[in-house]
């Protein structure tokens, strides 16, 4: 998160910035990280939107987040249509457009991308 608190800090008077928490990657139900397992991080993977919540609140609280955290529900409505699991860096411009769609984390979890657009985007606005 080093990176991105980097930007909201930078550009957070000018740009609104909100995570949204989705599936679980790596629940211990499903598709164990040995990466969670090494620091001893256990979740299951949510059946309700309330079990959702709870693990994105202690995600959140675990990682320091500083921007507003959304939750996407049980049905998983953003994550598919943003094709955001992992996850995965997007802008929205001023008139409500994609103006930036990432690569699928972790590997195209590029913040210095964002960036290039989000200056991008406050110059032509």
């Amino acid at each position: 998160m080093g990176a991105l608190h980097d930007l909201y800090h930078t550009y957070g008077d000018r740009v609104e910035f909100l995570v949204v928490y989705i599936r679980e990657a790596h629940p211990d139900d499903g598709w164990i990280s040995q990466g969670n397992q090494e620091p001893d991080i256990h979740v299951y993977d949510p059946t309700t939107e309330e079990e959702r919540a709870e693990v994105a609140q202690a995600c959140a609280i675990a990682l320091d987040i500083e921007m507003t955290v959304l939750v996407d529900g049980i049905d998983d409505t953003v994550a598919s249509a943003y094709g955001a699991l992992p996850d995965r860096l997007y802008l929205v411009g001023g008139d409500g457009r994609i103006a930036f769609q990432g690569e699928k984390g972790p590997r195209g979890f590029v913040p210095e991308d964002l960036e290039a657009a989000i200056r991008q985007e406050l110059a032509v606005s």
